[in-house]
């Protein structure tokens, strides 16, 4: 496959998701772009050292005007919070980064399929899509991509099946009011009690599941990580090569991604994560999902505290 990926940022986040698309064969060209000169060519030059044991590929540290022509322009520039930092003050950190990157790399890429990868996330997809310039389509926020990976491994260690049978999902924003859609979770068409059952048939004897237990696992995993080394990288990174491979891919897909509602389960103005169908043409709009009165409740309060923070920032 012969595609073009700028990455924008190059800490853990950029800089782990250009050695894991340097690995696989989604990118033939990889430019790798940040403020940090020597950091971002030491990353290159380590990646790239490594590119001998696959099909030839191209990497560089550059600078916008080498994103010119880019199939998909990755943005992951943007600060940790800082100990004493409110919400809003390191949203509106990242925010003014976000607006200081903009106009730069638009001009070079008008036509690439934009990830937003920056946090907060859906912030910041709703930020881009407001000041870019660019249809809709094109921007994709990675929301709670990583969210639903998170429960889905912890779904297939407490019922000890492969993740890739599990079908369960992370509605809403990518932090502490995300839920999980119960009603929609199953285990290869099964429901989750179902499965249970058939399991016992089996002669296996799955634990109660937790419910919420689960979802507090899913809220405070990143925290976890962070805690015990620093940063959170390899998972994300993962997660954002996957949604490339979407986007990149001959069908479209579907995928728990942040883009800006309108209408949706009665949301207006705010880039929060549903079942989004996306691929070659980015996003082409939200699946329609069934969600019982009590989830379509949590959705919308998640929705809602993220326009309160959005209210109080500087667009």
């Amino acid at each position: 496959m012969s595609s073009k990926i700028t990455i924008i940022g190059a800490g853990s986040v950029g800089s782990t998701i250009a050695y894991n698309l340097s690995n696989n064969d989604l990118a033939s060209e990889i430019v790798l772009i940040d403020i940090n000169k020597e950091k971002v060519e030491g990353e290159v030059m380590d990646i790239v050292q490594g590119t001998s044991f696959r099909n030839p590929i191209s990497i560089v540290a550059g600078d916008y005007e080498d994103a010119k022509d880019s199939d998909i322009v990755i943005i992951t520039s943007g600060i940790a919070r800082k100990p004493g930092q409110t919400r809003i003050e390191l949203t509106q950190t990242n925010v003014n980064i976000l607006k200081s990157i903009t106009p730069q790399i638009v001009k070079e890429a008008p036509n690439a399929l934009y990830i937003i990868v920056s946090n907060p996330v859906d912030i910041m997809t709703y930020v881009f899509t407001k000041i870019s310039g660019l249809p809709e389509n094109q921007i994709i926020g990675s929301g709670t991509l990583l969210d639903t990976a998170r429960l889905r491994f912890g779904l297939s260690e407490h019922f000890e099946v492969a993740q890739k049978n599990i079908h369960a999902y992370v509605f809403g924003e990518h932090g502490d009011t995300s839920f999980v859609p119960w009603s929609c979770a199953d285990v290869s068409g099964a429901s989750l009690d179902d499965y249970a059952e058939m399991m016992r048939h089996l002669g296996k004897e799955p634990k109660p599941l937790d419910k919420a237990g689960m979802e507090e696992y899913v809220h405070k995993s990143g925290g976890i990580v962070i805690a015990k080394k620093g940063a959170t990288f390899y998972a994300v990174s993962v997660a954002v090569c996957k949604l490339c491979g979407m986007l990149l891919s001959a069908y479209d897909s579907i995928a728990t991604v942040s883009s800006v509602m309108h209408g949706e389960y009665g949301i207006e103005d705010v880039a929060i994560s549903t079942l989004t169908l996306v691929g070659p043409n980015g996003v082409q709009g939200k699946v329609p999902l069934k969600l019982t009165d009590e989830e379509v409740a949590k959705l919308q309060k998640s929705a809602n505290s993220l326009k309160e923070v959005i209210s109080q920032i500087e667009l």
